[in-house]
């Protein structure tokens, strides 16, 4: 999100430098970049009350006097009889449609209009359109806005399977798949509900009677959809962290003020339902507890000043939330408002004292499990330690930075089997990977349980003599066998229902306690172990792979090294992995026969069987160098 220093400080009573605004932001926990005076935000998911002009204005009020624009278009709005169903209440709990007849506007922007394009460098689309983006900006609410002469008064709400050709206002046409929440008329869908609006009801620099939507929707029906339908969207982006529920009629005479600024209005009509109250959240004021958390001493009116400043209001001696702060909902998020607002830097340090989480000779037998698993072909993979699974004993985070992962994992099982599932997707067809991470659940929280997993499937190697080997429960639990010497583990077979992949190779899955079993001491020995070669990060490719097979007769057995080495350290960017997956060898008939396999991907574009086979032709070139070598079949 693109903030303008100009903006902000014609909205502050002092004159702050661009640098300290940054230094304040910085205290405040919002990343930013600065680039010619604007800033350039990295928000957290949970602050979505600040994805806006006047959202990162209400916390820069901690330091400074600010004087955010509220002038309204305060004349009384008739009713709108509108006609729309909301079939969907549970997904959109507030939504308004503002109608607007105008005569005709000024070409000519001007005032806060102006600047936002001026300033920003933004194209502009047509009027009412672009009063809708400006109000996103400023406010962070999202506004639709429908040519009213390309609709009926019937459109409806729904949350629909849908397979259907979508267009965009952008003119965009996607495939709809699955369930969607969408707005229809007339059965034909016309916007994509908190993504993007449809071309056929879209506004254009004619339009002079508009409908102006401004809805409230579950974040859990939008998240992921623009990202699906590969949409650049500024609305869904706002939708998903979740905006003001009560805001809509400010919102709407916010516009219809800049509206009559440009334009002759003619006619002006509203329609409002709130289908259900959100709860207010109200948290009991407890300074002692406060303090106690953050390890500081702050006085009565020092505390209830900073609370002041942050619209939070005490009542009854219990803080009132406001409705656009949906990430404040314990003391422990009070806390962190007040931490950002003395700056984590300026509270008091103290020593904390806490045991060490593990000892040498524990961190020596994780250093020899791992080091065991990688030499037999296994991959280590660590995990965010939360989910969405909410289990007996799982704990919940109280201020998560993911709404969608606020618990902590009771088990390594279901973040293991989304890496194989991944894994599989891209084609991979021999899957061996391991986790080992401490585990918390209510009924040991005083001391996390540390844990190994490890998961596999398909073939056992990618060499000759595993080729056509599946890895079986026989396979993972001699694996395990050749270390633990003392407990019992189980070996589980995990269904494929409902997972999302098409491959069909068995799933085996195994969790150990390291407290609970022992192990053999020959780990120590692998402790030394280390990689022939240290193995950079790649950025993993989303393009298919695509494969080719050769084999080679060799007259003289003993240039099978020297064609080996050939093939094995043969360089080339689409060239992924080369193993050899069959070999043959009949010393009485001095018959000696060995199969290559080459997997090609490339990180940029799906690779053609034209750049292929120009690599194989190289591949081939060089082996024919080789003395008493020759490819059956190849032809001459």
């Amino acid at each position: 999100m693109k903030i303008s220093y100009k903006h902000l400080i014609q909205n502050l009573e002092s004159n702050p430098s661009i640098d300290e605004i940054s230094e304040r932001l910085f205290q405040l926990g919002h990343e930013h970049e600065i680039c010619d005076e604007i800033f350039d935000m990295e928000l957290t998911p949970n602050r979505g009350d600040c994805q806006s002009l006047n959202g990162i204005l209400r916390d820069l009020n901690l330091f400074y006097e600010v004087k955010i624009n509220t002038q309204i278009y305060d004349s009384e709005i008739p009713k709108f009889e509108f006609n729309f169903q909301n079939n969907a209440v549970d997904k959109c709990s507030h939504i308004s449609f503002l109608k607007i007849e105008i005569d005709k506007h000024n070409q000519e922007y001007k005032d806060e209009l102006k600047t936002y394009f001026d300033v920003l460098k933004i194209n502009k689309n047509n009027f009412f359109t672009d009063i809708s983006n400006y109000i996103s900006y400023e406010t962070g609410q999202p506004t639709h806005c429908y040519d009213a002469t390309k609709i009926t008064q019937n459109i409806s709400l729904d949350f629909i399977e849908t397979n259907e050709i979508f267009e965009t206002v952008l003119g965009h046409k996607t495939q709809l798949r699955g369930k969607n929440l969408v707005f229809i008329d007339k059965n034909k869908i016309i916007n994509l509900a908190g993504i993007m609006g449809g071309n056929e009801t879209s506004c254009s620099d004619s339009t002079t009677s508009v409908i102006v939507e401004c809805a409230n929707f579950n974040p859990e029906f939008i998240i992921g959809k623009s990202v699906q339908y590969n949409l650049k969207s500024e609305a869904a982006h706002k939708f998903e962290r979740g905006v003001d529920p009560f805001c809509h009629d400010f919102i709407l005479r916010r516009f219809l003020k800049i509206v009559d600024n440009h334009a002759k209005i003619k006619k002006v009509e509203i329609f409002n339902k709130l289908y259900k109250k959100p709860e207010s959240i109200l948290i009991k004021y407890d300074k002692s507890q406060i303090n106690n958390i953050l390890g500081t001493d702050i006085n009565d009116d020092e505390m209830q000043n900073y609370l002041f400043k942050l619209n939070l209001h005490i009542e009854n001696q219990f803080i009132v939330v406001p409705s656009y702060r949906n990430d404040i909902k314990t003391q422990n998020d009070i806390a962190e408002e007040i931490a950002r607002a003395i700056g984590y830097n300026n509270i008091k340090k103290s020593e904390l004292n806490m045991p060490c989480l593990s000892s040498s000779s524990e961190k020596v037998l994780e250093k020899g499990i791992k080091n065991f698993l990688i030499s037999r072909g296994f991959f280590e993979v660590i995990n965010f330690p939360f989910n969405s699974e909410n289990k007996k004993n799982s704990i919940r985070v109280d201020n998560p930075l993911d709404s969608n992962r606020e618990f902590l994992r009771t088990s390594l099982k279901h973040s293991l089997l989304n890496n194989l599932i991944y894994n599989e997707k891209r084609q991979k067809d021999c899957i061996k990977l391991f986790e080992i991470s401490d585990i918390y659940d209510s009924s040991c929280f005083e001391k996390a349980r540390r844990k190994l997993g490890i998961i596999s499937c398909g073939r056992i190697e990618n060499n000759y003599l595993n080729f056509s080997k599946k890895i079986d429960q026989i396979f993972l639990n001699n694996t395990l066998k050749e270390i633990i010497i003392e407990g019992d583990f189980k070996i589980e077979q995990i269904s494929r229902d409902n997972i999302g992949s098409k491959f069909k190779n068995d799933i085996y899955y195994a969790e150990i306690d390291l407290d609970e079993h022992k192990f053999s001491k020959s780990l120590d020995e692998q402790t030394n172990f280390s990689p022939d070669e240290f193995a950079l990060y790649e950025p993993i490719s989303e393009f298919p792979v695509s494969s080719r097979d050769l084999s080679f007769l060799i007259g003289d057995p003993t240039q099978f090294k020297t064609l080996e080495e050939t093939i094995l350290n043969f360089k080339n960017k689409l060239v992924k992995e080369i193993f050899i997956f069959d070999f043959y060898n009949n010393k009485d008939k001095n018959i000696l026969k060995v199969a290559f396999r080459f997997i090609f991907q490339s990180n940029s574009k799906t690779v053609t069987d034209i750049e292929v086979n120009e690599v194989m032709d190289l591949i081939i070139k060089d082996s024919l160098k080789i003395r008493s070598i020759e490819i059956p079949g190849l032809k001459k």
